[in-house]
């Protein structure tokens, strides 16, 4: 990058001399950030064009390029207009690009440093502090918050530190007791979790993850929480995380676990990403193959309206039993997927047979896309192959998302349950787009040392919709999409505890310190104060800190 010619405005901090001489000090990794779409303003009849618009809609291609993130919106700054996205329903066309016809930067990272060690890490931090740019950190940008990104910043990119490594007996740095021996897996921040789990596959291991294919097993995810199909039995991804190696934010590289620094240890266990520091590795538990018993039933919603409430009902109806059972999994308007690693196929077949006997019904009754699957897979790793291109995040489409943690009160009494149906009708009666994720930690109550909020533990689903729009949708209509998902969520909210998923929350959630970290806010926010006197990370409802529209300034939307 010796050759580049740096901004000046609004980074005019004393020209190319500054920034060359932050390249030098990361081994030349100084990477030019550019959106996603750039080449096809170039040239739109080039082989790079025609590149992007064949991975467009792929989450992998997006994820390993700095300017590219899951969701579209983040890309572009919201706020201003400013942004260069292609149609996502014709990637073909390339007049759509920017306005007026320009790609524009919008909250693409005007440079990245692409992370190979601790020091790159400290290297940015102290450049971010000398100069006062902003700082973002981006694993593989799938963040429905769009925390890794920001205008006119500069971007920690950890999406190659690609290392696995499985230890049978892996001991904390720093801890010799002997129940501290556990068999684990170390990631490195960029490793994903189509990665993660064929190394598992090979090594005859299972490792709890998500769903998604290019979500990075080390980032964001752990950090929020992370929840899982397997988590009712296994636990949420930080109740499994054994220990952390992360740079914070006065420049100093940490192990965090048990036995040492274990007030950040904790932090990091839940308190969300991109706040407490840049992690570079994690180490987590690493269990045996579990065979998973498997039910999926399916349809077509549009064939009748009265399929998709009968289904949630009998969820409704027989999730508490289910969940002490061991079943977690998936649900929308036309489908239910249900494992579980605890019981055998008889027994499996016999506590199903309430949404079994169901799906075979639309069957007989020949209902259009009726399908019915009781089945045995030998792993995880193979049943997530199967299906994850099937149930993959919407990519390359800009969205608004919210949520909501369902608590097990809302299951316990017929009235209780038909309240809960109802709300759920509404909700995705206004979207069309609500999932219920049997993903809560319900069986597994952790060991109480971690930042999430309580109502992990005390809930059966976790629910999520999402309102979407395109390239050429005015401000207005956006913050119209973002609105609707607000008030849609409330349908649940007005019936469910103050509690949401930090990674897929509702931007517009209130109190969402509560509803986010319940007792566990003003223990984070001290911690906060501790490893980043500085801010020098900041992002939008990471915590009620000191924010001055640097990290958010893509989405300043009031609610409406």
């Amino acid at each position: 990058m010796a050759s580049a010619t740096y901004p000046q405005e609004p980074w005019s901090i004393g020209g190319d001399r500054v920034w060359n001489s932050l390249n030098a000090s990361v081994n030349g990794r100084l990477v030019a950030g550019s959106p996603l779409a750039q080449p096809c303003v170039d040239d739109p009849t080039s082989a790079l064009c025609s590149e992007i618009q064949h991975g467009y809609l792929d989450e992998v291609f997006r994820s390993n390029r700095p300017g590219g993130f899951t969701n579209a919106q983040w890309e572009s700054c919201q706020a201003t207009g400013q942004q260069c996205l292609l149609d996502y329903t014709n990637t073909s066309r390339t007049s759509p690009i920017g306005a007026p016809n320009k790609c524009q930067m919008g909250s693409v990272s005007n440079y990245y440093v692409d992370v190979r060690s601790a020091r790159d890490v400290s290297t940015a931090f102290e450049f971010s502090k000398t100069y006062k740019i902003p700082l973002v950190v981006k694993n593989t940008g799938h963040d429905y918050k769009g925390r890794s990104s920001a205008p006119n910043s500069l971007g920690i990119w950890t999406h190659n530190l690609k290392q696995i490594s499985y230890n049978q007996y892996f001991v904390p740095d720093g801890c010799r007791h002997p129940q501290s021996t556990r068999p684990a897996v170390t990631l490195g921040a960029g490793v994903q979790w189509y990665e993660a789990y064929a190394f598992a596959e090979a090594n005859n291991i299972t490792i709890v993850g998500g769903t998604d294919r290019s979500v990075g097993a080390s980032g964001g995810w752990l950090m929020g929480g992370g929840h899982s199909m397997l988590s009712n039995t296994m636990g949420l991804g930080v109740d499994r995380v054994l220990q952390f190696k992360v740079v914070t934010p006065d420049g100093r590289y940490r192990i965090a676990n048990a036995c040492q620094n274990q007030d950040l240890f904790y932090a990091l266990r839940g308190g969300g990403g991109g706040t407490f520091g840049v992690v570079l590795e994690s180490t987590v538990l690493a269990s045996p193959p579990v065979k998973l018993e498997t039910v999926i039933v399916a349809f077509d919603p549009a064939a009748n309206s009265t399929l998709t409430e009968e289904l949630w009902t009998i969820m409704a109806e027989n999730s508490v039993r289910w969940a002490e059972e061991g079943w977690g999994g998936i649900s929308n308007r036309g489908v239910a997927i249900y494992i579980n690693p605890r019981l055998d196929a008889g027994a499996a077949a016999r506590s199903m047979a309430p949404l079994i006997n169901f799906g075979q019904r639309l069957v007989a009754q020949k209902v259009t896309g009726a399908k019915t699957l009781v089945t045995t897979f030998p792993t995880w790793s193979s049943f997530f192959t199967t299906f994850s291109s099937q149930y993959v995040a919407r990519v390359g489409i800009p969205l608004a998302l919210a949520s909501r943690l369902i608590n097990k009160s809302n299951f316990e009494t017929p009235s209780s349950q038909k309240e809960l149906v109802s709300a759920l009708t509404a909700a995705n009666n206004a979207t069309g787009s609500v999932i219920i994720l049997i993903s809560a930690p319900t069986s597994h109550p952790g060991d109480g040392h971690t930042s999430v909020t309580e109502a992990w533990r005390d809930s059966l689903f976790h629910v999520t919709l999402v309102s979407s729009w395109n390239w050429d949708t005015s401000t207005e209509a956006k913050k119209g999409h973002y609105s609707l998902a607000s008030h849609a969520i409330d349908h649940l909210r007005k019936i469910t505890p103050d509690a949401a998923y930090v990674n897929e929350a509702d931007v517009y959630e209130p109190n969402h310190e509560v509803a986010f970290w319940g007792s566990n806010y003003d223990r984070l926010l001290a911690i906060k104060h501790k490893y980043d006197p500085d801010r020098l990370l900041e992002c939008w409802q990471c915590g009620k800190f000191s924010f001055p529209l640097l990290a958010f300034r893509s989405l300043i939307f009031l609610r409406v």
